[in-house]
């Protein structure tokens, strides 16, 4: 195992699968496949996913909601998103428990670093929903907050695509893959792989990060066993 204890990010619209928005149960269950598989091999896992395939508290502003009152309805889209793939893990047969940027007793316990920290080395699945808690952070901000704060040895970024391109793939075929990179490229770049809060986080405390494709089974396993895969940006 190269690496032990990893923070997961998971975009909610992946989690819509072709359906483009809700919960696809298909992709859910692959999702939680991935992550027990790992999480019985001794790999510590922390889960932060996005709410995009519910709500988009930015893209709400444009037909009229209020930027805070929005960004906290995104937050309560990743709680749901975050509760069907607690249940989707244990389903699974691993071991999973919520926690709630905002105090929400009982659908989640409120965020605590010291208990998370407990619950990962005791090998539970710990899915850390809410954001930050504040708005105007988006959910990658949160990963790269949470990763951290929890030690995480890297932080990992599961998308549609396999690594990090000059441009979109999915729009333009001639688009090239980067290996790796460094922070400082990526924003030279502008290139759109994480807002550059999370960025920053990021490259001031030395957390890597490695953009791979999740879609794909199997590639999760690759990741933290140590198969190169994906994009890997670091100092």
């Amino acid at each position: 195992m190269k690496y032990n204890r990893i923070l997961l990010k998971l975009s909610g619209e992946s989690l819509a699968g072709e359906d483009g928005q809700g919960i696809n149960s298909r992709v859910l269950e692959e999702y939680a496949g991935q992550v027990t598989e790992i999480a019985g091999l001794g790999c510590q896992v922390g889960i932060v996913i996005g709410g995009g395939n519910i709500f988009r508290g930015l893209s709400g502003t444009e037909s009229g909601v209020d930027r805070v009152k929005g960004d906290q309805m995104g937050m309560l889209a990743t709680v749901i998103n975050s509760l069907a793939l607690e249940s989707a893990i244990t389903t699974s047969g691993g071991r999973a428990k919520v926690f709630t940027a905002i105090r929400m007793e009982p659908v989640g316990e409120l965020y605590s670093r010291d208990r998370v920290t407990d619950e990962l080395s005791k090998g539970t699945i710990c899915i850390l929903s809410g954001g930050t808690g504040n708005p105007f952070f988006t959910t990658d901000t949160a990963a790269a907050l949470r990763a951290v704060e929890t030690g995480a040895e890297i932080l990992l970024k599961g998308t549609r695509v396999d690594g990090v391109y000059t441009d979109d793939p999915e729009k333009n075929p001639d688009a090239t893959k980067f290996d790796t990179l460094t922070f400082a490229e990526a924003i030279q770049r502008s290139l759109k792989v994480m807002d550059s809060t999370a960025f920053t986080m990021c490259r001031e405390n030395n957390m890597p990060v490695i953009v791979f494709d999740m879609n794909t089974k199997g590639n999760l396993l690759k990741v933290v066993t140590g198969t190169r895969t994906g994009t890997l940006i670091s100092n």
